[in-house]
């Protein structure tokens, strides 16, 4: 574990060294640079610009149009969300700046919720030399949807050259001052990248006041060659913070509880960003402007590309069914794993996200909370991992803050898909549902039960001994009480790590050095389709099951056919893990199975029990359990 140490980079006073207040703003405030390449060389540049006809060369700031060429930003990160603004914002309306320098035409589209075009603005520039250029667009009819975007062209004998474009709107009053807060774990080189990417644009981050690094890993940021120079650019907005390990929940609350600490204004923001994500830093800007020009306080989400398909949208807003402990649902008429550069199976249509969507919650890989929504409802609850962020939208929602999942503030981050379910977080994943459906739902205790005994069967006919295990733990650690939160979580890392340990199956393989296998021996044996009769296979399996009956000795079974009702079929299944890395090694052993199984059922019929009095219980306890003093504890100052 870390040490408590804090140490400020350029600033010997520590954290005290910057005090957040609100100033005056600079003339207009900028709500998105108009980028025409990503910040690294697997992004294609298409999310940002789109050559529609002709020869273009695209730069991150520039953009070179040849003869007779065409060049759209109706793309991802190209789009201003008009409809966003118009909702949750006083703006009334934008302006597109540029400098240009050649002949063409300029022109801002608009979207409607159907995502049928029109053009609102449009210049024609003829032999401009570094030109400035400035279109308006009104920030009307689009409260259901729709964008705004630059469209550029030239015809026959003209060049036209673009750059330094600017989306801005009048500013507020005051400027908000903004902390971004990583919270890294190990994962030093991934943290550092992301800190050369802030110093490589600081200069345009005008409203970035921090940047706090809670470094809660062994293996340390500052310990890297590039850390100095980084720490040297970022000069005195960098505080890097070494703490002991309390998980994504400890490290992100950091950057709350050091806000707060040193701030003479309700008026701020701390921007979450995980430290394992590919960032394009446009997205501070964009977040920061959207929360500055709020006609009320609110949460501000940013998206989340998948890194190993940097062109896939993850999905366009979420939220969580409480009952049922299902987070990462998406809204109706959401883009989900959407290719942003091709078309809708369905409507032949591109995948733009026209329609206006409400979200539930946000992820923490890029998230921004304002002060005023700590000053009413406290800190995150101290979970270590998982559903801390939909047990805080979800609190804040309850006091009047909604959160918003603002399209085109994108991070890539690793692709959830790839990640085995079969984890030592699933513990926390369990657990902290539990408690979140305690604190914000009506709490259904016999709805709950039925949801994780289903869980339970089908673990156990797929051979998951060690993941019923980790449900049957979480459930008894829920039922433990708020006590179970006091250490925020590091004797439960230890604990389930120690519970999963026994169990082979939760063990990942090379494929070709499978214990015990000859790995010449383990063929693909395919899954049926799904049964149209689902209870009715599920009761088949289960007798089978108790009767000892199987159709396959051996078998390989690809990730995504690794159903409940094909692996009941197996003595030994070799299943590909999800991260298609290795494999695991799923075993029938029946007396584990009615041990798990009986366990499971008792832990369950407690819940149905006793759930109701340990709900309040969690309630009491919350005030306190997200109090300031409660995390100065944990943080040990």
């Amino acid at each position: 574990m870390a040490g408590k140490a804090t140490t400020a980079v350029k600033a010997p006073a520590g954290a005290d060294a910057t005090t957040f207040t609100e100033r005056a703003p600079q003339g207009r405030l900028l709500a998105q640079r108009g980028l025409f390449a990503g910040p690294a060389d697997v992004v294609s540049k298409d999310l940002y610009s789109e050559v529609v006809e002709g020869v273009a060369s695209r730069q991150r700031g520039a953009l070179a149009l040849e003869p007779s060429a065409r060049v759209s930003g109706n793309t991802y990160f190209g789009r201003f969300p008009a409809s966003y603004w118009q909702r949750w914002t006083n703006v009334k309306e934008v302006a597109v700046e540029a400098v240009v320098t050649g002949s063409g035409h300029l022109s801002v589209g608009a979207s409607d919720v159907e995502g049928e075009p029109r053009t609102v603005a449009a210049q024609v520039v003829e032999g401009a030399k570094q030109q400035a250029v400035s279109l308006v667009a009104k920030v009307d009819k689009f409260l259901d949807g729709g964008a705004l975007w630059l469209d550029l062209s030239t015809e026959a004998g003209q060049t036209l050259t673009v750059e330094n474009v600017r989306w801005t709107v009048e500013a507020p009053e005051r400027i908000r001052p903004t902390a971004v807060t990583i919270c890294t774990m190990n994962r030093a080189d991934d943290c550092l990248s992301n800190l050369k990417a802030l110093a490589g644009d600081i200069s345009s981050l005008e409203t970035l006041d921090a940047i706090y690094v809670a470094d809660q890993g062994t293996d340390q940021v500052d310990s890297r060659d590039g850390f100095a120079d980084v720490a040297q650019r970022l000069g005195d907005k960098l505080k890097y913070i070494k703490q002991p390990n309390l998980g994504g929940a400890g490290g992100f609350t950091r950057g709350l509880y050091e806000v707060a600490g040193h701030t003479e204004t309700e008026h701020a923001n701390v921007l979450f960003m995980d430290d394992d994500v590919l960032l394009e830093p446009d997205l501070v800007i964009r977040m920061t402007a959207f929360s500055n020009r709020a006609a009320n306080p609110i949460i501000v989400g940013g998206q989340m590309l998948n890194l190993l398909h940097p062109h896939q949208l993850h999905v366009g807003a979420e939220y969580a069914e409480l009952n049922q402990l299902q987070p990462g649902v998406p809204v109706e008429h959401s883009l989900d794993t959407a290719d942003l550069l091709g078309v809708d199976k369905e409507t032949g249509e591109p995948n733009r996200q026209e329609r206006r969507l409400d979200a539930g919650y946000n992820g923490w890989w890029s998230c921004l909370i304002p002060y005023e929504v700590v000053k009413q409802i406290g800190y995150p609850m101290p979970f270590f991992f998982q559903w801390d962020d939909a047990e805080y939208s979800y609190r804040a929602r309850g006091a009047g803050f909604p959160t918003v999942t603002l399209p085109g503030a994108g991070v890539w981050h690793a692709d959830f898909h790839w990640k085995d379910w079969d984890e030592w977080h699933r513990y926390f994943n369990l657990r902290n549902s539990i408690i979140t459906a305690a604190l914000h739902s009506p709490f259904n205790l016999n709805v709950l039960s039925r949801v994780l005994m289903a869980q339970v069967v089908r673990y156990l006919l797929g051979m998951q001994y060690g993941l019923t295990a980790t449900l049957i733990k979480a459930v008894e650690d829920f039922l433990e009480g708020p006590e179970i939160l006091r250490d925020g979580g590091v004797a439960a890392m230890k604990e389930i790590r120690e519970i999963r340990a026994r169990y082979p199956e939760t063990k990942k393989h090379p494929a070709t050095e499978v214990p015990g296998i000859a790995s010449n021996d383990i063929g693909i044996i395919n899954t049926a389709p799904r049964p149209s009769m689902q209870r009715a296979v599920l009761v088949k399996r289960v007798v089978d099951r108790l009767r000892g009956r199987t159709r396959f000795a051996l078998g390989a079974v690809p990730n995504d056919e690794a159903h409940w009702w094909h692996i009941a079929l197996f003595d030994t299944a070799v299943v590909t893990d999800a991260s298609q890395e290795g494999v695991r090694v799923r075993k029938y052993d029946r007396e584990r199975m009615f041990e798990l199984g009986k366990h499971a059922l008792k832990v369950v019929q407690r819940l149905r029990k006793e759930g109701g009095a340990v709900q309040a219980q969690y309630k009491r306890a919350m005030p306190e359990l997200t109090s300031r003093d409660n995390w100065k504890r944990l943080y040990e100052l």
